[in-house]
């Protein structure tokens, strides 16, 4: 078994505790990234105005934090909370504040309420399992209520994925790709203006036949590449529904690698918004679970059917370097790069940031499943089995175990849209070298840091291929 190699990252020179909430403008905030898209967010502290007498302004703030800076416990260890809330940067006193901690969202949950003092209080809980144990704390005495977030991870390297690989996991797919394999490629590659910024760099937009939808996408290359001299780099989308974005492809490519990025549905690249949210709340509004109830129709099946022409695409390209070979993606495309790597083993390296599409049965186990939680559950509590079975096998766990590449993911703590306790069932599962950046007191967004850290690790690795 691989060694687990955890990685703590906290904010440089975070400055005196009331200097960090203040910089936490709000504990809901919209992210947009080219990877993720749009999400809201509960973050780990929380701000709220509101007036108290009608003239006076009040601006509260809220926030909640483990007693430990890495967040990481053992079994049955105690985890505390600490919780403070300020008011108009002074500590609230008196005040009384809601609370609920659970296993990373889900059963068992304790509720209770807690009055501050001097603005300070305490929760305690403890976790029997390997898993999260989360705490929510909410104040009603803001306009409006404001709430915030703290998880603690107990025994990480010992969460395993809640079920097994299906026997015949392997031979289905197998039988996918050579289903995939009979439909010519067709590929048309048009030349496309590159950003006003990129003007080291070659665009094409470019359709390859698929299976159902096509694979579309953007691609790129530096200017005057030589054929057999760069690496090949895949971006993988996030959830959604919008183009690939040539401005970021295009980026890579300038520097010295061949690009491509593909959006997930096969859909024209480089459209208007309104073409994008028309689809997006109506042919493709529930694309995530479409027909889940088989593992034969199953709406990710032609979205990995897409992710493989376009790393095929990618290697028949004249100037690929015949070896380095790289998938990234962040959410959904967490998951989606996962799935690529493993179905094509020419890739040689994989970011998967806050995995989607990760133990899909974690209910099973008596825990909170990974995006987009597709298998629905009774109200007696059980799975809708014939779904479960087909969520099988598209399951980013099962996927990791067949990965022996470099790997490296990255999870937020209080992520409520891709839990951590779902993405280190499939890291735990990876067979090859492996790395993980926590997050403590993040959720499901990617920073700036996370992009540059992102860029830093391709480029070391593209240069370790190179030397070979």
């Amino acid at each position: 078994m691989m060694a687990l190699s955890v990685y703590l990252v906290r904010p440089h020179n975070p400055g005196p505790r009331a200097q960090a909430l203040s910089r936490m403008r709000s504990h809901l905030f919209l992210l947009c990234v080219p990877l993720l898209g749009a999400v809201l967010l509960l973050s780990q502290s929380a701000r709220a105005a509101s007036s108290w007498d009608g003239k006076t302004p009040v601006d509260y703030v809220l926030s909640v934090e483990t007693d430990r800076k890495d967040a990481i416990y053992r079994q049955g260890e105690t985890v505390t909370f600490n919780v403070e809330l300020q008011q108009n940067q002074k500590p609230a006193d008196a005040e009384e504040i809601e609370w609920t901690i659970s296993k990373d969202g889900v059963a068992p949950i304790q509720t209770g309420k807690l009055t501050l003092k001097a603005g300070r209080g305490v929760v305690t809980g403890s976790l029997k399992e390997p898993g999260f144990l989360q705490c929510k704390v909410n104040f009603k005495g803001a306009k409006p209520a404001i709430s915030a977030l703290a998880a603690g991870g107990i025994d990480l390297a010992a969460i395993k994925p809640s079920m097994p690989a299906p026997a015949d996991f392997d031979a289905f797919w197998a039988a996918q790709k050579k289903r995939l394999a009979a439909v010519p490629m067709n590929t048309k590659l048009t030349s496309v203006p590159p950003p006003a910024n990129r003007d080291g760099a070659e665009t094409f937009s470019f359709v390859v036949d698929s299976i159902g939808a096509p694979s579309t996408g953007f691609y790129g290359r530096p200017i005057g590449a030589k054929p057999k001299s760069l690496p090949a780099v895949l971006f993988v989308p996030g959830a959604g529904v919008r183009s690939a974005n040539l401005d970021s492809m295009a980026g890579w490519a300038k520097a010295g690698m061949i690009v491509a990025e593909i959006n997930a549905h096969g859909i024209a690249n480089g459209e208007t918004r309104e073409y994008y949210g028309a689809l997006d709340v109506g042919e493709l509004s529930d694309y995530r679970k479409r027909g889940r109830e088989s593992r034969d129709t199953f709406y990710f099946q032609g979205v990995y059917f897409r992710v493989l022409r376009a790393l095929q695409f990618l290697t028949e390209q004249p100037e690929w370097d015949g070896k380095t070979l790289i998938i990234l993606g962040g959410s959904q495309g967490g998951g989606l790069s996962l799935a690529g790597a493993a179905l094509d083993q020419r890739v040689t390296f994989i970011v998967s940031n806050v995995p989607g599409l990760t133990d899909h049965t974690g209910m099973v186990a008596g825990r909170i499943a990974g995006w987009p939680k597709a298998i629905p559950v009774g109200a007696d509590g059980k799975p809708d089995a014939k779904v479960l079975e087909a969520m099988r096998y598209y399951d980013g766990v099962n996927f990791a175990a067949r990965i022996k590449i470099p790997v490296h993911m990255e999870v937020g703590f209080i992520d409520i849209i891709c839990p951590p306790t779902a993405s280190y069932a499939a890291y735990n599962n990876l067979g090859g070298k492996k790395e993980m950046i926590t997050w403590p007191d993040r959720g499901h967004d990617i920073g700036p840091q996370i992009w540059n850290d992102m860029r830093k690790l391709v480029l070391a690795h593209t240069a370790e291929m190179h030397a070979k």
